[in-house]
């Protein structure tokens, strides 16, 4: 994350709890840096006019004026358990941790009592868990999911079904769901042609900083599963 990112997942960290305060510790073990760098941040964000005050003691920390920039959005209780639900089947795509975030910030945008009625819904809503053994490893799917977004090489280490490892530079060209399984689809370089590897086999998925060049799949290869594909639209997308 570069500190752009970070600077804004501070104030997004701090507003979501607000008015409760986030310690310097706290913060860095979330963002994955030291005190000292989360200090120079919550100072650059405090001279750029952002309030966020220090509280004092034990328990203190830092803490944002939780009305700052408030977006004008209604989010109700059901909407938010909605949200809730879609994230927890998502335990084995490579966007859970956007998942996660997006959800903090609905919350934080809704009102207390919304929250708190979202709360006692959520409390009467049970999913089974998938068993663990069968999910990707959460550093596999984030990365495979950068790697897409980015347009970046990727050098896995993959198990086939044979149970035969081989280490591999792959092109990403898009990332394709099948009932539970991930695929990661792209140009194979070891093999010289356009591969799926399921993202629960690889042991390990590396990031580069190498540009891919631009392919396309096309049609044939996804003809192969069971189901038709279709591509992810948006509200307000064509085709959605």
């Amino acid at each position: 994350m570069n500190r752009t990112d970070r600077l804004y997942a501070l104030v997004e960290e701090l507003r979501a709890v607000a008015p409760r305060p986030r310690s310097a510790r706290w913060l860095a073990e979330r963002f994955e840096v030291d005190a000292r760098t989360i200090r120079r941040d919550i100072g650059a964000l405090q001279e750029s006019g952002v309030p966020i005050y220090a509280e004092r003691g034990r328990r203190g920390g830092y803490v944002l004026d939780r009305a700052y920039t408030l977006p004008p959005v209604n989010i109700t209780p059901r909407e938010a358990i909605a949200a809730a639900v879609a994230l927890e089947t998502m335990a084995d795509t490579p966007f859970l941790d956007d998942a996660r975030s997006a959800l903090c910030k609905i919350l934080a945008v809704m009102s207390p009592s919304d929250v708190e009625a979202a709360r006692q819904v959520a409390d009467r809503i049970h999913l089974a868990a998938p068993p663990r053994s069968s999910l990707p490893a959460r550093q596999v799917l984030r990365t495979a999911g950068d790697a897409v977004v980015r347009r970046t090489v990727l050098a896995i280490e993959y198990v086939d079904r044979h149970g035969r490892t081989s280490r591999r530079h792959i092109e990403p060209v898009e990332l394709l769901g099948a009932g539970q399984q991930w695929y990661l689809v792209g140009w194979c370089r070891l093999r010289q042609e356009v591969r799926g590897f399921r993202l629960d086999r690889m042991r390990r998925a590396a990031p580069t900083d190498e540009v891919a060049p631009p392919r396309s799949v096309g049609a044939a290869w996804r003809s192969r599963f069971d189901q038709p594909t279709v591509p992810l639209s948006l509200p307000g997308m064509a085709g959605s």
